[in-house]
């Protein structure tokens, strides 16, 4: 499925904006740029990154890049590294290339790179995007191909929690249990170093929205359902502070029983 198939079967709203609509990433860069959930997405990311030990240079690939908050956030921290996105989606990508960036249209399934390519890939909340038949097998196997021996490997994707949900077909929409994930990840090829949930704490205040949404028949791929909201300095913080104390324990390697968020962090054969 590419991005202009699935624009026609669906319809924006601005309760729930759905993924490749000029909507969703607007409200994305909004998320990316005030939310105390992306800053402590980051702040884990940055955690493990750290315990990979990236070079002082370097080239990062970021697949499914969508307006570049990723590839900005990263080239801020490692200034002297190269980074370059890819997306299916065109709306997102106009953003960054007038912010700079190196970006280019194209599938995570068929990656227009050569082999042996980049130091480290980061996708970000796109497997379980792809198609449900093996398209997350085969994005996995071009991460590894385009990346060189030793490279890393940054996976973060969406859990299944309570309560579960089946795969959408029709939208090619799936959360993953982190065994499920480790075994697709080491059929690719990769060495899983560190691989467990965050927002759980946090993640326990969807479940009525979730319980809702089951009552009322809703698919189970809704579209971005958060919205940005000045929250008071306090809220934030303590928000903040519990994500982030999630992701010292990730970092540390420990396993925290449930969360709504899977990372993963690997290395390349």
């Amino acid at each position: 499925m590419d991005a202009s198939s699935l624009r026609q079967r669906v319809t924006p709203t601005s309760e729930a904006p759905r993924i490749f609509t000029p909507e969703y990433y607007a409200r994305m860069r909004d998320l990316e740029n005030a939310a105390w959930w992306n800053a402590g997405m980051r702040e884990t990311a940055a955690m493990l990154l750290a315990g990979a030990q990236l070079g002082d240079t370097g080239t990062m690939l970021d697949a499914g890049c969508g307006s570049g908050q990723t590839m900005s956030w990263f080239l801020k921290a490692h200034p002297q590294w190269r980074a370059v996105g890819i997306d299916i989606a065109s709306e997102g990508l106009g953003v960054a290339e007038a912010s700079g960036l190196s970006v280019q249209q194209g599938s995570v399934l068929d990656l227009p790179f050569a082999d042996d390519s980049f130091d480290l890939v980061i996708t970000l909340d796109v497997l379980q995007h792809l198609p449900i038949d093996g398209g997350d097998a085969r994005a996995l196997d071009e991460f590894a191909r385009v990346l060189r021996p030793g490279g890393i490997l940054l996976v973060r994707t969406n859990a299944q929690s309570f309560p579960r949900i089946s795969d959408d077909r029709e939208f090619s929409y799936r959360r993953y249990e982190s065994a499920d994930l480790r075994e697709r990840l080491r059929a690719a090829g990769f060495d899983v170093q560190i691989l467990g949930r965050v927002n759980a704490l946090l993640g326990l205040a969807e479940i009525p929205r979730e319980l809702r949404a089951r009552r009322d028949n809703s698919p189970a791929y809704r579209g971005i359902l958060s919205q940005p909201r000045r929250e008071h300095s306090v809220l934030r913080a303590l928000k903040l502070g519990t994500l982030r104390l999630e992701g010292r324990a990730l970092a540390a390697g420990w396993q925290l029983p449930f969360g709504r968020t899977i990372f993963a962090l690997c290395r390349a054969h």
